[in-house]
This record gives structure tokens, sequence and C-alpha cells, in this order.
């Protein structure tokens, strides 16, 4: 029964008419003060545009140029990206439900973890687009049973839809024949000056602020979670939440060497979002559980979402080998070159706490593992755009 009503809500999305490609193979999709452009390879995100505070647009995320490119770039950052069917890691390929041990496609690390939900992950896929206009767009999914040694089947929607000044997603997938592990995220990498600051190619500038999570997940050396679940003390590197300050304020601090694994300065963090101690809450207006601001362009973002950890990683693996697109790097200085240096860009992923599948103690169950009888997976998050005024004020955009 549930099989045949996901196919009449695929056919009813299918019926509905969808507006055509650009040159470059993107969707456009646009709204007041914001425009953007996705590609049905890993249903990412591959350009958006906000003006910042001089009223220049500036494209804010990382990608290419043309949709046709990235499934032909081997090394394959995730871009944009909607990894699944588990984000993040999963230990040893492994993991146990009902007393059935199950072992997926261990593509990281030589072999010996499962990242993204491997190497044929969904953000591998080409999504099939069933529903665009001109301020939203839907992407499909099915993932058969077995796939990347993950069981039962899948289906999957993520919708992306803009409203002035503001980009909401919302993603959900329902498991269709057998329990099996289910967490999606967002995988953007962000410069909010749309690498076009002339004084810096990284983004150690902008300046972060957490909230809501004076706690973390404890990881070993390639960034596998060990179960423990860390203070992040006032003051220290980790401390995002007592006050904002800049990605790269604490990077003189010894403490930052290995905080992002062995031989790693810098961050891939997963932060928890902690947001419950004042009682019932609606996640659209508690918050934001992340802001992220660049005094540059005066670009400021905030995160609102339904999820309880937020990933967040400092680009310290891009080495200048992965190009700008045309739409950004414009500099003063022509002998600067067009390309992701390291630290350049920031990863935001709203998420579950990681690998938790593997961490019975956490109790998050209900959060990672879903079932023919269980209600679908969801995911929602809204990100809201605003420039600070030219007084040094913050204004709505």
């Amino acid at each position: 029964m549930l099989a045949q009503k996901l196919l009449a809500t695929a056919a009813a999305l299918l019926a509905t008419s969808v507006r055509a490609q650009d040159a470059d193979g993107k969707y456009e999709i646009a709204a007041e003060g914001i425009r953007a452009h996705f590609i049905a390879y890993g249903a990412s995100i591959s350009n958006l545009f906000v003006n910042d505070s001089s009223g220049v647009e500036r494209d804010l995320v990382m990608g290419f140029d043309n949709a046709s490119y990235y499934g032909e770039d081997t090394k394959h950052p995730h871009l944009g990206s909607v990894p699944g069917r588990y984000a993040n890691r999963i230990k040893n390929g492994t993991f146990e439900i009902d007393g059935v041990e199950y072992h997926t496609d261990l593509n990281e690390n030589d072999g010996v973890d499962t990242l993204h939900g491997g190497a044929d992950g969904w953000d591998w896929r080409n999504w099939t687009v069933v529903s665009h206009t001109s301020d939203s767009i839907t992407f499909s999914l099915f993932d058969k049973d077995g796939s990347n040694g993950f069981p039962g089947d899948v289906s999957s929607y993520v919708t992306y839809t803009v409203t002035p000044y503001q980009w909401h997603l919302k993603m959900s997938a329902t498991a269709l024949t057998k329990k099996t592990p289910i967490m999606l995220s967002s995988h953007t990498y962000w410069n909010l000056d749309g690498f076009q600051n002339n004084d810096t190619a990284t983004a150690l500038n902008h300046t972060l602020h957490l909230p809501y999570s004076g706690q973390r997940v404890g990881t070993d050396g390639i960034l596998i979670p060990n179960g423990d679940i860390l203070p992040n003390l006032k003051g220290s590197v980790n401390d995002f939440w007592s006050a904002p300050k800049q990605i790269g304020a604490s990077f003189d601090d010894p403490e930052i060497e290995g905080n992002c694994g062995t031989g790693c300065k810098g961050y891939d963090t997963c932060y928890l979002v902690n947001r419950a101690q004042d009682g019932a809450y609606d996640w659209r207006e508690k918050g934001p559980v992340a802001s992220l601001s660049s005094d540059f362009s005066g670009i400021q973002v905030d995160v609102f979402t339904d999820q309880e950890a937020f990933q967040i990683f400092s680009c310290s693996g891009q080495n200048g080998t992965l190009p700008l697109k045309k739409t950004q790097g414009f500099f003063d200085d022509e002998e600067r070159p067009r390309v992701v240096e390291s630290y350049g860009c920031v990863v935001m992923e709203v998420e579950d706490w990681i690998d938790s599948i593997n961490q019975p103690q956490w109790q998050r169950e209900k959060k990672n593992i879903f079932g023919p009888a269980d209600s679908p997976y969801t995911l929602e998050a809204v990100y809201k755009f605003s420039v600070k005024g030219k007084g040094g004020g913050e204004d709505e955009l």
C-alpha cells in the first residue's frame, strides 16, 4: 500500500511542468533578493546568488560551471550535494539491526570506513527532476535493496524552495521493505565573499556562532566517533557558543593541531545542538542554530533546522586544484590564481549525531533507523540572508 501511494505521488509530481535547463545544464529558481541554480547530479546546489552590502551580487557556494563536469570529477568533493543513504562516516562500514550485521562499501581511509554512503552514494547519482517552478524544484531517487550494502528499498524526495532572501530545503526518505539507516544532509561549501576578497583567499575571516553547541562528538584520528561527548569549554578552540568568533581566531592555539583529525589543523567537527532545556520549541523560531557572516561582504546567513547536530568543516583539504566558477574570483591582483585554496571555504551540514548507529548508548535509534512501519525520515532547514547596513548594524534583506 505504501509503495502504491509513493508511486501515485511520483506520478502526480511528474505531471507538473518541468522548466528547461539552461545552457550549462542547470535549473534556476528565484525570489526577491535570491536566486539559485541546481543540477540533477547529487540533487546539488551549484550556485547561490545574494547581493552584498554594496549591492554587488556574490555567488556564495562552490560548484562547477557546467553540470556535465560533476560526473567527470574523479575526486568528487561532494559539492552542494545530498549525501546518502547515510551521511558522514560509518565505523568499519558495519552496523547491526535486530541482530543482523550489515557491511557497507568501504570507500575512505584505504578501506577502513564508509563515507557518505559509499562509492556509489546518493551524491554520485543522477536524481530525477519531478517538479520545477520559478521558485521551487523537487528531485527524487529510488535506492534499491543492497545498494552499497544497505538493506531495503528506499524512496527519497528533496525539495528546494526560495522565498524573499531565504533558501528552504526539505528532505524525506521512506524505507519501503526493510529497516535501514537513513541520515541525509546538504553538503554545501560556503564562501560569503564569493571568493572575491582581495585581502584573503580563505574563509578564516568568516565569523561563526553556534549558540546551542556547548558539546561536540569525540572522534579518533580518522574522524570516526569514539563514543565520547566532549565539552566545548568557554574560550577553547571549539567554543563558538559563548560568543561569535572568526573561524581562524584560534589557529595560533596549540589545541587546533589535530582538531580535525591526525595531522589536520582546523575543524571537521560534529557539534551537538542543545535547545530543549527551555521546553518545547518551534525550530523555525528557536534559533538560529548557526550564524555565519563576513565583514568583507557584509553578508550573514542564519541557519534554522529541525536537526540536532551541525558539522563544520574548514576546508583544510582544499589544495588549489579545484577551479572557481566564472561567477567567482574576480581580483584586483591578476597574479592570484582562480582556484579554491586551503581554508577557502566552510562546509555547514545540518544532520543528526554522526555514526550513532554504532553508538547505541546515545539512544538515537528512532532518529537513524527507519522501517516500513515507521514514518518517513525528514530533514528541514531554512537559510535566512541579511546584510550589515552602512551604519554597521544588521539589516534584513
